[in-house]
């Protein structure tokens, strides 16, 4: 399969004190690393599900991926093109080539602005206004399943699922080859997280998109994606295709996201593990590898190695010195 996008040892950090703190506190490092060397590749027509815990650095890496911040180290390349260090102005102008669907269905949505012209912005910040508009807007209405008298109305008069079907339509104004979903079914009833879900399927299906869903639900990624990367402390630790993820796990950070998901069959035989302790500070990044305090099979290696990366077959991998082959 062809990538469309490829990431490789990306580098995201942000700035804790300013260079006069940092010379009167004697801090020679005054940044955390909230995504620390992170590649990933998705491929063309391909859902690639990316899953942690909040301050995991998820959404971080997604708006590096879109423009909205700058890595200090890596590369984003995006059908052939790289994206670090691009100019604005050329920026500006990729951006047309990735939709983002926000958290928040109805927030995401200006309240002083009708449906109608929410769905024509794209076209007008792209200088694309001078395309009959109407018809744009009824094109995509039309798409995600809302008919036309949709576009006189204000977010605040959709429910959360016709504001989400909005938002997907909004992404998709432009034609872009690949979505930024982040939180896609967050906020919604569970009926109505189906349908989203179907419906981003099904438009992939007919408009061959990736798709590169930011979640911590699991059973959004088992339902729609087909690879997947758990992420930690802005490290990706173990990554593959969604089956073998959920039926084999190897890094026990994983295990323990899969543990502490619901499992709707009564009688499967789970092997369950629960996390010690709490995700620590960025501020304060343990030693060797970061999951080491919270996981109950470290040794000392683990306090002081970070663990290189280890190929499986099957496009899977994780950094573990002691995995858990089920």
């Amino acid at each position: 399969m062809r990538a469309l996008l490829e990431l490789k040892d990306v580098r995201v950090r942000f700035r804790t004190r300013s260079d006069l703190n940092a010379l009167i506190r004697g801090d020679h490092d005054p940044f955390v690393d909230a995504v620390n060397g992170v590649s990933l590749q998705i491929g063309e027509g391909e859902t690639y599900g990316l899953v942690g815990e909040s301050g995991s650095g998820k959404t971080t890496l997604a708006r590096s991926i879109i423009g909205l911040v700058q890595p200090q180290e890596g590369s984003i390349r995006y059908d052939g093109t790289e994206l670090v260090g691009m100019p604005a102005a050329e920026m500006q102008r990729f951006r047309g080539n990735v939709g983002t669907m926000f958290q928040d269905p109805v927030g995401s949505l200006s309240p002083r602005m009708t449906i109608r012209s929410l769905l024509a912005e794209p076209f007008k910040i792209h200088d694309m206004g001078q395309r009959d508009l109407g018809q744009e807007v009824n094109r995509l209405l039309d798409m995600v399943g809302l008919n036309q008298d949709f576009a006189n109305r204000y977010p605040h008069q959709l429910s959360g699922g016709q504001a989400r079907r909005v938002g997907v339509a909004r992404a998709l104004a432009l034609r872009p080859k690949l979505i930024v979903a982040d939180e896609p079914t967050a906020g919604l009833d569970v009926s109505v997280q189906g349908e989203i879900l179907n419906l981003l399927g099904r438009l992939q299906q007919e408009l061959g998109l990736s798709i590169l869903v930011i979640t911590h639900n699991l059973n959004v990624v088992r339902h729609i994606t087909d690879r997947m990367g758990i992420m930690y402390f802005g490290r990706i630790l173990e990554q593959g295709p969604t089956s073998t993820m959920f039926h084999q796990p190897s890094h026990p950070y994983t295990l323990a996201l899969l543990s502490a998901n619901p499992e709707p069959d009564p009688d499967a035989q789970i092997d369950r593990l629960e996390l010690q302790g709490e995700v620590p500070s960025l501020l304060n990044r343990p030693a060797g590898c970061e999951f080491h305090p919270r996981c109950p099979f470290a040794d000392d290696i683990c306090e002081s190695t970070f663990p290189e990366l280890t190929a499986m077959g099957d496009d899977h991998g994780y950094r573990c010195h002691h995995p858990r082959h089920l």
